[in-house]
């Protein structure tokens, strides 16, 4: 961890020097330190756009980072276990070694978000501001990609190094080379984020800042970090948890710009032409149409051989794989799966794909330049934790309420209709399970379903439900593989090794 502390301090100090004109000017550019780069408002706003800008990265949580999630669950995989494939392949094979460079760059990507957060929020002060008000929503909004950076490491390694200064020196970074307890990283996580429910961040944002952080997002996540550790994590304050979740989800659904879900198409969520109108969208990281730099790949990678359902581009390859588990466990006639997945014929291919992402319009053209937005929250989402938060409280009317909102959007059977159908019934049998079911196939693909099935399960139950899947519905992978040890990440070697006391190992690794 101390080697990575220093270089990622290092690569924010580049990042911020090479955004001043003026830094070319000096005559020892070497001499310029970070606290000499905050000089204006300019200043800290290039540093908060370089706080959104390293999110993008797909070993971070952009719109290809579904290795570290989607691939850790039971919808996608690497059905390839050979030759550049052999280490994502660990990772959906639940074979996942310590020494995993992937694992290793998105450790480092996480990292790189909270320092630049973090000399942000060290260094905001220095500057004088026109107006207060523009500075206290600078700081809420690096709060929030602090605290929601720190909920992606806490979930997947439990825990973690956690520092929320900027450290410029080997004293403090060996101060913080230790794993700070899983419940104070999210006491800290919401500190952070009630600090940004109490700003003057504005309820959803102007479509000209689009995919900066509005009041709609700190709610939800809000509301999501505290149903996560009211369920998760050992000795929290279970009802007072729950109720404080219902709290900000409630609130957060209150903001809604539409009066029914169902008025909103589900096409329309992922519809290109609307991603800046569609009032469902919460927050979301921008990609530019044709753009050469700041396009988005997915609808074209996602893409099978002989297909153009998403993109013009030209595909040579398998897409991106889903697993038949998934495909089998949409309800007949839901019209989410033939949205979101599709068969390819192709010889090489004769598989499913996934078809949720779609840019096949002139302007991403041959080159699959496409303009999808990668939605990080959206409505659907925040409905169905009210309606798990909901199960948890007994309210079991309520949870149903929100579930059949959902269902209803999709033209489904309500809840109620749906349990008379043995089918359902019987794959379902318990209204959590139905919840979960309703997530899986409403949030397919949006990085959600590894989180939830560690929310909705305690890691033996997952173990047990892992198991009763059918290795025919999985592929390559070797879905008996899965065991307690996949509850958490492993720490990157190359941090334990620094201090193998404090930065001990999980178990089973």
């Amino acid at each position: 961890m101390r080697h990575k502390f220093l270089q990622l301090a290092c690569l924010m100090l580049i990042l911020l020097s090479s955004c001043k004109k003026s830094f070319l000017e000096q005559t020892n550019p070497n001499s310029v330190t970070i606290p000499q780069f905050f000089t204006s408002e300019t200043d800290v706003l290039l540093a908060l756009n370089g706080c959104y800008q390293s999110l993008r990265s797909n070993s971070c949580i952009g719109e290809e980072s579904d290795l570290y999630t989607d691939q850790r669950s039971d919808d996608t995989g690497t059905n390839d276990n050979q030759s550049n494939a052999g280490e994502p392949f660990q990772f959906n094979n639940f074979s996942l070694l310590p020494t995993n460079t992937y694992l290793k760059s998105h450790w480092i990507a996480l990292y790189q978000s909270i320092s630049r957060c973090n000399v942000l929020l060290s260094n905001i002060d220095k500057v004088q501001f026109a107006s207060d008000s523009t500075k206290k929503q600078y700081i809420a909004e690096a709060k929030f990609i602090r605290a929601y950076i720190y909920f992606q490491l806490v979930r997947k390694w439990g825990d973690i190094p956690m520092t929320t200064e900027a450290l410029s020196t080997p004293e403090q970074v060996t101060a913080s080379t230790f794993r700070a307890k899983t419940p104070d990283v999210f006491a800290q996580i919401i500190a952070d984020l009630h600090d940004a429910a109490v700003s003057n961040l504005p309820k959803v944002q102007p479509a000209a800042n689009r995919g900066r952080v509005s009041m709609q997002a700190v709610t939800a996540i809000l509301g999501q970090a505290y149903l996560t550790r009211a369920i998760t994590v050992t000795g929290a304050n279970k009802t007072s948890d729950l109720d404080s979740a219902d709290y900000y989800l409630t609130a957060c659904y209150n903001m809604r710009g539409f009066s029914s879900l169902s008025d909103i198409p589900y096409a329309d969520v992922f519809d290109v032409n609307k991603k800046a109108t569609c009032p469902e969208l919460i927050w979301q990281i921008v990609n530019i149409q044709g753009d050469i730099n700041y396009h988005s790949n997915i609808a074209a990678d996602a893409q099978a051989k002989g297909e153009t359902i998403n993109s013009q581009k030209t595909a040579s390859g398998t897409g991106y794989n889903v697993t038949h588990d998934l495909v089998n466990e949409y309800e007949v006639n839901d019209p989410r799966k033939d949205f979101s997945v599709k068969y390819a014929n192709d010889p090489i291919v004769k598989d499913w794909f996934i078809t949720k992402f779609r840019d096949a319009s002139s302007t991403a053209g041959k080159t699959g330049y496409g303009g999808n937005d990668w939605i990080l929250i959206r409505y659907a989402d925040v409905i169905l934790m009210l309606a798990e938060v909901n199960f948890y409280k007994g309210n079991t009317t309520a949870a149903i309420r929100y579930v059949d909102m959902v269902r209803e959007r999709a033209g489904m059977p309500s809840y109620a209709v749906s349990m008379t159908d043995p089918t359902y019934k019987q794959k379902f049998p318990t209204l959590k399970l139905a919840i979960l079911h309703e997530r899986r196939v409403e949030l397919a693909f949006e990085h959600h379903r590894l989180f939830d099935l560690l929310r909705f399960f305690t890691i033996d139950e997952l173990v047990a439900y892992m198991h009763t899947k059918n290795q025919a519905d999985w592929g390559l992978a070797q879905v008996s593989n899965f065991g307690t040890k996949d509850r958490y990440y492993p720490i990157p070697y190359y941090e334990t090794i620094l201090d193998p006391v404090k930065m001990y190992q999980n178990p089973g690794y």
